[in-house]
């Protein structure tokens, strides 16, 4: 195991979605949770919205490990799939990277402004979401506060998606963790609120389960427009305004979901964990 006070890493961000990267293909490295809280922590630690471990794969090129920036994990991430892939790919100097999760094999490849991440077939079987119990999943009966009607879907992590006349009325900072802790999502669930701009744009807000409002969220940009697209609200290919930039979406004829964008790196660092949960400890 890799000393954890001293670890080298990455921070990185698809429009403003931010990870911290650690790579633990040489020596595993093993947080506890109140470490990862600790690293994503804005104020005394990096800040994040998820920490992402690379880990040795015998199926890609990398495995990704996610975890939220409350210490919980999470089987997939659209924005973060395409930032690992980009890292991949800059150190193979390839144009394509293949990724392992929990989950799922993704695969990404390089474009002009970005990277193009396939995310794989969306799942909408109730026990697939997962549901407490079988729902309807196109329309689910949850009604929680001015969110009505949502539709359920996961595409590789559980969504739900409202669709609403302006996002920006919705108070999601308080909705959101309501419908993210209901009985009816026994792994919690993530919450998108969609207003749709035209059959082939919308604008998202999204509320992350185990990191809360995010400036971007991959996997929710493909939900989003996957249940438009089931409701016939949307096209298959569409823009996705979100608060960091806008993600292209496209549900292909082969039921495939790919999301392109920006990917970034902002730099490089050392951390020193003893130092970090001294100073969260220190701060409340």
């Amino acid at each position: 195991m890799a000393n954890a006070s001293n670890l080298q890493f990455i921070k990185m961000h698809g429009l403003g979605n931010d990870f911290v990267v650690l790579d633990g293909r040489q020596e595993p490295i093993n947080l506890a949770t109140e470490d990862v809280r600790a690293i994503a922590d804005r104020r005394t630690g990096i800040g994040c919205d998820q920490l992402i471990t690379l880990k040795n794969s015998n199926k890609a090129d990398v495995f990704m490990y996610i975890q939220n920036a409350d210490g919980s994990t999470a089987e997939a991430c659209g924005n973060a799939t395409r930032c690992i892939g980009a890292l991949i790919m800059a150190e193979t100097k390839g144009e394509t990277a293949s990724i392992e999760t929990d989950v799922d094999l993704l695969h990404c490849q390089s474009e002009n402004d970005g990277v193009r991440a396939n995310m794989g077939k969306p799942r909408f079987n109730w026990a697939d979401i997962p549901l407490a119990e079988e729902r309807d999943t196109l329309h689910v009966d949850l009604n929680v506060g001015a969110l009505k009607d949502p539709v359920a879907v996961n595409v590789g992590n559980p969504h739900v998606v409202y669709f609403v006349p302006e996002v920006d009325k919705v108070d999601l900072a308080s909705l959101g963790p309501m419908v993210e802790t209901y009985p009816l999502f026994p792994e919690r669930v993530n919450v998108n609120v969609v207003e749709i701009i035209s059959p082939n744009e919308i604008k998202l807000r999204v509320w992350e389960r185990g990191a809360g409002i995010t400036r971007a969220c991959g996997t929710g940009a493909a939900a989003s427009v996957v249940a438009g697209v089931r409701r016939g609200l949307l096209e298959r290919k569409t823009k996705v305004q979100l608060l960091g930039g806008t993600l292209d979406v496209h549900w292909d004829e082969d039921d495939n979901v790919y999301i392109s964008g920006a990917a970034e790196t902002s730099y490089h660092g050392e951390l020193n964990m003893d130092e970090l949960l001294r100073a969260r400890t220190k701060n409340g």
